[in-house]
């Protein structure tokens, strides 16, 4: 049965770690009875948190699909993860999603995580809603965390459900646009609620919200504007029409509040999601390359949300399964339909789609027609050589879309097994792990032969290594080695080199010699290689291959070993013969002028700077100062957030291995950090010289 495209939602739970995304996929998952009994993360028993980690840590780690109905609409759910360790998670979900609901805790308001999500969504340009979860809680502010919305992300909250009370004295919600109370009975876990007249001591509350919100939808719609004006009753669909446009214009975030874990204020959001947030027709229709450049006047493709179009669809995650690995495919076009055959342009394979699942968190509910149509989400099994940010496309018609690109890894530690005879079952395991997750890299160390293991904080690889171990999963046993900092190196000065190869094979003379310029370049991420030689110099297969050559060369390090980065190779000239100039002689003078060029240079060791915020009642607050300074940390600043005092600082990542026990050995457990990759930046020389030794 095809479901009707402007009634799907294809949405994102996104927030900090612990601002109460999971316990609102809960209650939302309850209200829709897409679950029958509720779950709780504190007690480990939550839908999307099927993963053994996930209910253990009460955190979500990887990305869940959930898909539930609410009055006439279809809604594709995705809780990801708060932790920065998973941020990959959150970034491959906003790249598929047309819409999210952001949660923030009215206690701790906008964190540094907060700040993150919200930067990614800008970033995929999506349209969001704001819940201000918490309220029950003491020292929650609603209007201390609408102030931090604005100052700190820039947003432009639109309260529609205000709360009464705070604390304990958190009473229930306003509905501000129609003027009713509303009160949910925690007998039925919120699932019934009594819609009241508003209390006499909230009804100047209400005005000054009201008349906030009709200010905001008069500047959206002149027809409110002259009817405000006049003085006459701005009717409900009128304003909601009205915030519909300014959501889906990204101008401003319709807000609610509540409280999850009460069970408080979760259905106006569900409503809310169907009122406010786009649907699959509502978006831009997506764009990509034809995968074969030289395809005349085929370059730029175009594909429209309408099964009738050819099919493209986006992989955005990939979960290893007993049986077969389960692909998410968001489809953006035409119909996907089981036992087909698609082609998968980055190959140039076809694959097959042998099952389509609509996804119950870890649960599967078998689809009742063999088809998924433009605009839904899916599960689908049977494709083989397929990666994360893969097209998948009708090969009649093929497209490229942009694919999904993800941060560098930070940290890398040495894993091997106990035995020899489990090698080979690791290196399949970590394969598969590295498919599934795109920021967790294995590889092996020519020269040690050992195998690091690298990501993007310390609790990613222990979630890594817990699953290697456990029995369910891939039950190896395993070693693990002391953490190390994936370094990058530089160079600190301009140096030019020139270098020749020479040499007679067989009675045959093999000639080339290539001059390079190594410098400083600040805005390249990694390596540039850029060409001076003027058209007709070389033969243009030649130069091609000097390019490659340079590239390839400055790939396999610095003095140290560690990737370059922030670095220029200019081609100044080639000596070039014709017949003896092969492209053996081509390639290695390049390689010789390249690593003699670095050699010469004055080399720097990049290391990663990590952005920090650490959360902490005001009586330790010095004591944590204190100890980041002692790890060389440069502290931005502090701001009050309530009761507590949140401090701003950048860290070598090298100075902050173990901080998660120590900090909370300095608070008496009683503050929190979040840390993600901010730059790279010169590391000490002492650094240098010590690996140099």
């Amino acid at each position: 049965m095809s479901r009707n495209i402007s009634q799907i939602r294809n949405i994102g739970i996104v927030a900090h770690i612990d601002a109460g995304k999971t316990t609102t996929t809960e209650r939302i998952l309850y209200y829709t009875e897409a679950t029958h009994k509720m779950g709780n993360v504190d007690d480990g028993t939550t839908e999307t948190d099927f993963d053994k980690e996930e209910a253990s840590r009460g955190i979500t780690i990887y990305s869940a699909a959930v898909t539930c109905q609410w009055k006439n609409a279809i809604i594709n759910i995705i809780d990801t993860p708060g932790h920065v360790d998973f941020t990959a998670e959150v970034q491959r979900s906003l790249r598929v999603l047309d819409g999210a609901v952001v949660v923030f805790s009215a206690v701790e308001g906008v964190e540094a995580q907060s700040e993150t999500v919200w930067r990614q969504a800008d970033n995929f340009n999506v349209p969001r809603l704001c819940f201000i979860n918490k309220m029950d809680r003491i020292g929650a502010s609603f209007e201390g965390t609408l102030e931090q919305l604005k100052k700190r992300l820039h947003a432009n909250p639109v309260p529609i459900t205000i709360p009464m009370g705070a604390g304990h004295e958190f009473t229930g919600i306003i509905d501000v646009i129609n003027k009713k109370a509303l009160y949910f009975d925690a007998a039925t876990f919120g699932k019934n609620y009594r819609i009241e007249e508003v209390p006499e001591e909230y009804a100047a509350d209400l005005d000054n919200w009201r008349t906030n919100l009709l200010d905001v939808v008069s500047d959206l719609d002149e027809e409110i504007m002259m009817a405000y004006l006049e003085g006459e009753e701005v009717t409900p669909e009128q304003i909601n029409a009205a915030l519909r446009k300014g959501t889906l214009e990204r101008k401003l975030q319709v807000t609610y509040c509540g409280s999850s874990l009460d069970y408080c204020g979760i259905q106006p959001i569900l409503d809310g999601v169907i009122s406010f947030l786009p649907s699959p027709l509502d978006v831009p229709p997506v764009e990509g390359e034809h995968p074969s450049p030289g395809k005349r006047d085929e370059t730029h493709q175009v594909r429209k949300t309408d099964p009738n179009e050819p099919f493209c669809g986006l992989i955005f995650k990939i979960v290893a399964d007993k049986h077969a690995d389960l692909c998410f495919v968001r489809v953006y076009s035409g119909t996907l339909r089981s036992g087909s055959r698609v082609l998968n342009p980055r190959t140039g394979k076809k694959e097959l789609i042998s099952q389509l699942w609509h996804i119950q968190a870890d649960a599967r509910e078998k689809l009742e027609t063999d088809s998924v149509e433009a605009g839904d989400i899916v599960g689908a099994i049977g494709p083989k050589d397929v990666v994360t940010g893969d097209t998948l496309c009708d090969h009649k018609a093929p497209v490229l879309l942009e694919s999904i690109t993800f941060p560098e890894t930070v940290i890398s530690m040495a894993i091997e097994p106990d035995s020899n005879a489990d090698r080979k079952k690791l290196e399949d395991a970590l394969t598969l792990l590295g498919k599934q997750d795109p920021t967790f890299k294995a590889k092996v160390n020519e020269e040690t032969g050992q195998t690091i293991i690298s990501g993007m904080g310390e609790l990613h690889l222990e979630i890594i290594t817990n699953r290697l171990k456990d029995k369910e999963h891939y039950n190896l046993n395993v070693k693990i080695h002391k953490p190390r900092v994936s370094y990058r190196e530089t160079v600190q000065s301009a140096t030019e080199c020139e270098e020749e190869f020479s040499r007679s094979a067989e009675g045959k003379t093999h000639y080339a010699r290539v001059k390079v310029r190594v410098e400083p370049a600040e805005k390249a991420e990694g390596i540039e290689v850029i060409s001076k030689l003027k058209p007709g110099d070389i033969p243009a297969d030649a130069e091609k291959i000097v390019r490659q050559a340079v590239l390839e060369s400055a790939q396999s390090g610095g003095m140290v070993g560690y990737p370059l980065m922030h670095v220029r190779f200019t081609i100044l000239n080639v000596g070039y013969r014709e017949g003896e100039s092969s492209e053996e002689a081509l390639r290695a003078a390049a390689a010789h002028a390249v690593q003699t060029a670095i050699g010469q240079a004055q080399v720097g060791l990049l290391e990663p700077i990590m952005k920090v915020e650490v959360v902490t009642p005001s009586e330790f607050l010095g004591n944590i100062q204190g100890d980041l300074n002692q790890r060389h940390a440069h502290i931005l600043g502090s701001e009050p957030r309530g009761h507590l005092v949140a401090i701003q600082a950048q860290v070598p990542l090298a100075r902050m291995f173990g901080y998660s026990n120590h900090v909370r050995s300095l608070s008496q457990g009683r503050a929190s950090f979040s840390m993600e990759p901010l730059q790279y930046s010169l590391a000490p020389q002492s650094v240098l010289d010590d690996m140099l030794r």
